[in-house]
Order: C-alpha cells, then structure tokens, then sequence
C-alpha cells in the first residue's frame, strides 16, 4: 500500500521534531553537566545571591558538629553536594554540642572557617540545632528553599534516645548518603592521645583508660618508634577513585601564576585552612607539597604525624583555594621542580609547629631564595596540630565522657557492615 505525500510530509515533520527535541535534551544535559564540572560556580539554574529562585533548582541541606574536621566529613559533603545543585550546610553551635555530647573541640568560629572552606559547600548556617526541630525544619523550608535534609547512614541519636531526623524523614523530605569509612573524630582522638609521648606520672593511667577506650574494638597495631609505644594504624584505604572525586581536574593556564606552600598538613584545621587562602590570593594557581610520612617523623618526631600521607592529601585536596598537590613532595625544593611546575612564588606561614629550617645548614629554601622567589606569609591563625593534640590532653576527662556513647556506637556500625564504601 502506497504512502500519500502529506503522509511523507508529516512523518519527516516527525522525525525532524523529535532531533530537535533530542538535541535539546543533550543540550541541557551537558549544560548541566558542565555546571557541576566548574564547582565552585552554581548552575545556571540556580543564582547563589537568590535563595527564592527555586523552580529547577535542588539545594539540599546537610548539617554536623564537624569538630575535628576530616576527609570523612569532606567526603560526605561532597556526596551530599552530589544530590542537588547547592548544598547548604548548618554548623552545630558550641552551646548545642555542649548540651548533647560534650564539649567541642574546635570552637565554632575554628569549625566555620573549616567548613567555609570546602569546595564542595555553596552556603553555610552558623549555630544550627543540633535536633532537626519543627521550627528549625519549616525555616529551612520557607526561607532558605531547602528541598531535602541529608545525613550519613550511621546513627545520630539524641540523649533520650530518639533520631534526630525523624521529623525530616516524616515529611519525606530526606535522604541518606554513605559514611566513608575508616576514620572518625573519636578514632583521631585516640591516635592524637597515644602520639603524645612524655606524660605526667600522676596522669599515666588516665591516659591509658582513655587511650583504651577511644580504640572502641578496632584492632590496635602499632609501628615500633623506638619506645616502647607507637602511632595508630589508620583504616583508611585509599583509591585512585577517591583521589579523582576530590581533585579539580584541571591544571594551570599557560600564563598562570602559580604560587606553591608545602607542608604536613596533618591533622588539617582552621590555621591550615586560612594559610592556603593567604597564599592563594597571591597568584592563579595553587600548587600544594605535601610531605610523606617519613619526611614528617624525621622533622616532628617518631609519633608524626597522626594522619598518612593519602589522608592528609584528601583533606588539602577538599579545601577550596587548592588547585592540586603533590602527594609526598620532596623536602628541598629544588631548581628542577621549580621549573618543572612553573612555579612563581614559594610561600611558608609565620605559624609552623618548627622554624628550624631557618637556622639549618641546608634550608630547604634556598634555592627560591636564592632566586628571589620565596615569601613568609603572616598567618591569619595562631593554630598548629600540637594546639589541637594540648586542647585534648588537657581536658581528656571531658572527652572522654563526651565519646562513650559514640564509641560504643561506632563500635557496633564496624562490626554490622560487610560492605566498606563511602561513594
């Protein structure tokens, strides 16, 4: 049976349509999936400066203590990102922590500029609730455009026992993401107890009932430092997978101005974070070194650092004033490296846990020195690891009681999964 002309006519109009239609689907969609690539710029669809305008896009909400902050807390912010186009994130109040675990800590102005500084976060609450309230939930739904609530798949229980996103879950406004395994603040706490070497006697067996009691059933290694004790084993496995989720993917301009500061970076908090911010107002381009765990141990002692090497660089990696690192950089920066990575600028803080590279015999600067390209930068915070480990050791009691509870839950979530991820 013959086909009429106006029925060739209309099966052509057909099929030129549906191209169209199709171009203009992939169209979007690579719009889209260019937008997500150019983090930290929002989608089209989304304007940072109007939470009002909401239809197309998805903010998602994700709140935490985020004490200690580490790339566990990195990686779940960048899964939560992952489920919308913004990601808003509350920061727990000190008052609040106070009243529900214990005292915090990093004070809340420390846990703002660490969170600000995640590449992955568009907008951040301070003083948030602890509990997601009533109140709390219908002002993150009518003035800040909130469509979902996330959290992590391990329990966040409230002091009389009840969840505390059971309202989130009711209104079905939330979703779960995965905890990345293998570290957690109370696991840091119990590394940072038993790198500190020389205790007080009168204080040795309460730091042992602590040290005992933030293991919380993982199986306790030890490398020999010579001393009869040694630093924590961490869990952490890294993979090629998770170091690509956390870079940037893409290098310098030709014309870049590439600024490069190197370091430990162990146990990263505020001070680090404001450093990189300093150093990356002077160029383009921000080039970390990022010593490996032998070269920290022979400058910082056998119990350094508390953090390995891939640990230490997933964290550098999630701050968003890095562009990329080297992942166990060379101590001396050389003539050949400088080259190499056309680099501008070498840069080092006023605030270090040593200067003693200043009075060696071989500065591992001078050749940038020497070269009239290097810089010592006033560090905005007076903050460095050894801070963080003092404000433990000295109120460990606190702690201790704070992280009970937390580790006997921990303790359980290790020993009912069988699945180790954290996508």
């Amino acid at each position: 049976m013959g086909v009429s002309d106006e029925e060739k006519i209309r099966s052509t109009a057909r099929f030129l349509a549906t191209i169209l239609i199709g171009g203009v689907v992939i169209g979007v969609s690579l719009l889209g999936l260019s937008s997500k690539l150019h983090f930290p710029f929002p989608s089209s669809l989304c304007s940072s400066n109007d939470k009002k305008r909401k239809k197309g896009c998805v903010r998602v909400y994700m709140d935490g203590c985020f004490d200690m902050m580490h790339y566990g807390h990195c990686n779940a912010l960048r899964q939560a990102r992952a489920l919308g186009d913004q990601l808003v994130v509350g920061v727990v109040s000190d008052p609040e922590i106070i009243a529900n675990k214990g005292p915090p800590v990093t004070p809340l102005n420390e846990r703002m500029i660490m969170v600000n500084g995640v590449k992955w976060v568009d907008e951040v609450i301070p003083d948030a609730p602890y509990a997601i309230t009533e109140d709390f939930m219908k002002k993150l739904f009518d003035e800040y455009n909130i469509d979902f609530i996330i959290h992590g798949d391990d329990p966040c229980v409230l002091p009389d026992g009840t969840d505390a996103y059971a309202l989130a879950k009711k209104a079905g406004r939330y979703k779960q993401i995965k905890r990345t395994e293998g570290v957690s603040s109370t696991d840091i706490v119990g590394r940072m107890l038993l790198c500190v070497r020389e205790r007080p006697i009168s204080d040795s067996n309460n730091h042992s009932s602590l040290q005992r009691q933030f293991s919380h059933g993982h199986s306790q290694k030890f490398e020999d430092g010579g001393s009869g004790s040694g630093t924590r084993v961490s869990h952490f496995l890294p993979t090629s997978r998770r170091i690509v989720q956390f870079s940037n993917g893409k290098g310098p301009r030709p014309d870049a101005r590439i600024i490069y500061i190197d370091g430990a970076f162990d146990l990263f908090h505020a001070g680090h974070v404001e450093i990189l911010r300093v150093a990356r107002e002077l160029g383009d381009f921000l080039l970390v070194g990022i010593h490996n765990d032998q070269t920290v141990s022979a400058t910082r002692g056998a119990h350094r650092p508390i953090m390995n090497l891939h640990e230490r660089s997933l964290s550098v990696l999630a701050c968003r004033y890095v562009d990329e690192v080297i992942i166990g950089a060379p101590w001396e920066v050389s003539k050949d490296m400088i080259i190499t990575f056309n680099i501008s600028l070498v840069v080092h803080g006023t605030v270090a846990e040593n200067h003693d590279f200043q009075k060696e015999t071989s500065n591992p600067y001078d050749v940038p020195i020497s070269m009239g390209i290097f810089k010592i930068l006033e560090s905005p915070l007076d903050v460095t690891t050894t801070t963080i480990i003092r404000r433990i050791v000295s109120n460990h009691e606190a702690y201790q009681k704070r992280n009970e509870k937390k580790a006997a839950s921990e303790k359980r979530y290790y020993e009912d999964k069988t699945y180790v991820s954290g996508d």
